[in-house]
């Protein structure tokens, strides 16, 4: 088969070994998420209560979307966009999820660029956060452990004449602050670029690119480290957060059950947003990583190791975390709750002030933002892989073939950059949170998932699908996964959508400032240019169609198979053992167009060039 250029298409590379698409898929899905949000979640949720909910909606939710995103990708040998082959007028699914893995590249990135800040401030004797005489500082810095203590327990209290508790500021903060973010008072006021972030951001750009501009050949070998070494870390930190005191009390806190969460609407919200989140569902990538699998390659088995691995490593993140925390507690002399947090407040301000207070404090710092800028990077340049495979999956006829992966890496990468000094300047802060807030958030993702099992489910067919996976792998999946794709999964995900959209809250920073109108307008724009290519790529193929509406149906749901269907599926076996009756109406419809067609088709459909127009 030819491409326009009268060019046989590119060959699509495959994993070198089967063990780097296992890696690959465990560096993009176990990111920050597991380290500084499940923790926090799962004390705030009830401790140990919360991993009833939690492990219902992995295996009502989380694991089946995730095996259907990558069973998809290996089956179609496509990424994001063109596995929408399989149901052609659902193809707006594909460009939904580059929208938002776009958007995600854009800002996550910048968590890895303040962990590359940090870890290159924390190479010195002294941690710059913990003292209050440097040129960002302010008259009303403390830094003393015993003022600190005592303004949490007398509040209206004065530390001198001129500075009451309540006007006194860490000097981590000040450092986040000041020194970091220099933040401006609001969204309205972008103020100067920060030079040393924005040489950060250089590098990590440019780390990032050397590990995609080869595809899976440069992925496959990166991910050995980038996967690998974090957990290194974070059992060394484990290992020394158990021996610090006051670590069992942050641990029991973390861990203590609280029965009667299980009866609050928000627990369950939580443990279903958090799955998506953390198992990378939506984003397009999957699909990506899916489609460099052989076609035979059994990944139903790696599914649930995945999973294992996934949820135990939040699970695992949480004794990390709250033994730090239970041992900067007991130092303090303060309750737990008044130190646990979340997100860029656990990993910019707790957790680097709970290691100032350890012996050799620069070198457990250095390890956690290693381990913070790991984590983040093997996401970031998978996320990148992912984009950038529906790109050229969208344009295979295109002239250079031979360096069109590296020129549109670089091309994209420098896209990225460019955005992203919007968010190194001093309103930088109040721009990320809107893009972390609307453009990958929770709607989205459920929105994108609830999408996919309806489509598969009732629009292709979930048996159909599952004899699919039995061609690939040998064997059918348990029916539990039908039953998830076709009411479970897609009932829980709009569940959890219209709760979150009826108790919306506008987007605030540090609760105090208000994102003004316009500020939510661009939120808003951020969301729903993902989620309205759904609608919008449906009525527009609609309406270009000929025909009756049936008639249009029919042919816009029709397969577009690849040539590699060709090669794996014979003609003789009778795949469609469960085809539905309106199946094979559809492949009597389609003999009667062309003669001769199911002569190459397992399915009785007619067979389109994945590069014919649909």
């Amino acid at each position: 088969m030819e491409n326009g250029n009268g060019l046989p298409p590119p060959e699509r590379g495959t994993w070198t070994r089967q063990m780097d698409f296992i890696l690959a898929c465990v560096g993009f899905a176990v990111g920050l998420g597991n380290v500084w949000r499940f923790p926090y979640l799962c004390y705030k949720n009830g401790g140990g209560v919360f991993l009833i909910p939690y492990l219902l909606m992995v295996f009502a939710g989380a694991i089946p979307v995730f095996f259907l995103e990558i069973a998809m990708g290996q089956f179609m040998k496509a990424g994001s966009i063109d596995v929408w082959n399989i149901a052609p007028l659902f193809k707006g699914l594909g460009f939904a999820s580059m929208v938002i893995v776009f958007w995600c590249n854009t800002y996550y990135i910048m968590v890895l660029v303040w962990a590359l800040y940090y870890f290159i401030k924390s190479m010195s004797s002294t941690l710059p956060w913990t003292t209050c005489d440097n040129d960002w500082n302010t008259d009303r810095c403390v830094n003393n452990t015993v003022v600190e203590r005592f303004c949490r327990s007398n509040p209206q209290g004065s530390i001198s004449p001129n500075l009451t508790c309540q006007d006194s500021r860490p000097s981590i903060i000040e450092f986040w602050e000041n020194k970091v973010l220099n933040i401006s008072s609001g969204l309205h006021e972008p103020g100067t670029i920060n030079w040393e972030l924005l040489l950060c951001l250089l590098t990590v750009w440019v780390i990032v690119y050397l590990c995609v501009w080869k595809g899976v050949k440069s992925t496959g070998k990166v991910v050995y480290f980038t996967a690998t070494f974090p957990y290194v870390v974070l059992f060394i930190l484990l290992v020394r957060g158990v021996t610090l005191p006051g670590a069992s009390d942050g641990i029991m806190y973390y861990l203590k059950p609280d029965w009667s969460k299980l009866g609050e609407a928000q627990v369950w919200i939580d443990a279903g947003t958090q799955i998506f989140f953390s198992y990378a569902i939506g984003l397009g990538a999957l699909n990506a990583l899916g489609s460099y699998n052989r076609f035979n390659y059994d990944c139903y088995k790696d599914t649930f190791i995945l999973a294992l691995i996934n949820s135990g490593t939040s699970f695992l993140a949480g004794f990390v975390v709250f033994s730090i925390l239970g041992f900067m507690s007991h130092e303090q002399n303060v309750h737990i709750s008044q130190v646990a947090e979340s997100g860029p407040g656990l990993a910019f301000i707790a957790y680097p002030k709970a290691v100032s207070l350890m012996p050799f404090a620069p070198l457990w710092a250095m390890l956690f933002f290693f381990m913070l800028l790991l984590l983040g990077l093997d996401s970031q340049f998978v996320g990148v892989e992912g984009f950038i495979t529906g790109i050229l999956d969208l344009f295979p006829d295109k002239c250079c073939q031979h360096y069109r992966r590296e020129i549109s890496v670089g091309v994209f990468c420098v896209l990225w950059l460019l955005i992203d000094l919007s968010m190194i300047t001093q309103g930088g802060m109040y721009v990320f949170q809107i893009f972390d807030f609307y453009s990958a958030s929770g709607m989205t993702l459920l929105w994108q998932a609830f999408w996919q099992c309806i489509v598969v489910a009732w629009v292709y067919g979930a048996d159909r699908f599952m004899d699919d996976v039995a061609r690939m792998i040998g064997y059918r999946p348990c029916r539990w996964m039908k039953w998830c794709w076709s009411f479970i999964t897609p009932c829980i995900c709009m569940a959890i959508f219209l709760f979150n959209l009826v108790n919306y809250q506008p987007l605030t920073y540090n609760i105090t400032y208000v994102y003004p109108w316009w500020g939510q307008v661009i939120g808003w724009f951020l969301a729903l240019s993902s989620m309205l290519c759904i609608p919008f790529f449906i009525i527009y193929k609609l309406l270009r169609a000929k025909g009756t509406f049936k008639e249009r149906w029919v042919k816009l749901t029709t397969p577009v198979w690849g040539p590699h269907h060709l090669e794996y599926m014979s003609p003789d076996t009778d795949m469609q053992s469960s085809a539905t009756d309106d199946d094979k109406r559809r492949s009597s419809n389609s003999d009667d167009r062309s003669a001769g067609s199911t002569a190459n088709d397992v399915r009785t459909l007619p067979i389109r060039s994945r590069h014919e127009s649909v």
